[in-house]
């Protein structure tokens, strides 16, 4: 599994006067790998929230945003900070993140499943089962449905991956389908920490609670269609059978 686009944001330099004006600075180095044409290093200069000058490594100069901005570009760009800034990614940014990698961002964490089910929000199916995945890292996870081993595409909804602000990630996913007796439904995880998918079986020995809201449920959906399709067998035959008086 490829790794992912990173970024790391170092806060450089902080000046609040009294009256709330703002003004910062932020180096950052963004990167895919730990070699140095994969790096990029950006050092932006903000007031107010709005940037007005950056440097950045794939430019290799100073861009002013603002009229502020333009001239101090030009004047650092004929100094020796353009100079300093360019080494920066070497420097700072490839040394650093030889260490990132091999402490932190080559690390994965297996995840954890729970297999359960729930009502549907719509009446196309009276079951929805849902798999729920946390506590795993990186972040790039497949999660899949399979019923007697041939994998489910059809009514199948999944969330993102959702942070769980920890490093750590969640998301969930949910098949809508219709029970049938023997039938072997799973949710299949495949993860950077994990040799092989992991799969969970769905056991269908649930509370009676959730069998009762299962049968209630397609019990309701059959007595539906039988009414439905009884009223257009009453409508057909009083059609075929009223006749017209013709009127003078």
């Amino acid at each position: 599994m490829d790794s992912s686009f990173l970024r790391f944001s170092l806060l450089l330099i902080c000046v609040c006067a009294a009256d709330g004006f703002l003004y910062y600075a932020t180096g950052r180095c963004e990167f895919n790998s730990t070699e140095l044409k994969d790096i990029r290093f950006i050092f932006s200069y903000y007031y107010n929230k709005l940037e007005f000058i950056r440097f950045d490594s794939s430019v290799g100069r100073y861009v002013g945003y603002t009229e502020l901005g333009v001239k101090n570009a030009e004047r650092l760009n004929s100094g020796p900070e353009v100079v300093q800034s360019r080494a920066q990614r070497e420097t700072y940014c490839e040394h650093n993140i030889g260490n990132w990698y091999p402490n932190i961002l080559s690390k994965s964490v297996k995840p954890s499943v729970r297999l359960y089910s729930t009502t549907p929000p719509s009446g196309k199916h009276p079951a929805m089962l849902v798999c729920s995945v946390y506590d795993f890292y990186p972040k790039q996870i497949k999660v899949s449905w399979t019923r007697d081993g041939q994998e489910v595409t059809s009514d199948v909804t999944s969330t993102d991956e959702l942070a769980d602000g920890d490093w750590y990630y969640q998301v969930h996913s949910h098949l809508e389908h219709t029970p049938r007796s023997g039938e072997k439904i799973s949710c299949v995880v495949e993860h950077a920490s994990l040799r092989e998918p992991l799969v969970t079986d769905w056991d269908p020995s649930m509370p009676e609670s959730e069998r009762n809201k299962i049968a209630i449920g397609a019990s309701g959906l059959i007595l539906g269609l039988i009414l439905s399709l009884a009223g257009f067998i009453y409508y057909r035959r009083k059609a075929r059978g009223r006749i017209l008086v013709p009127t003078n």
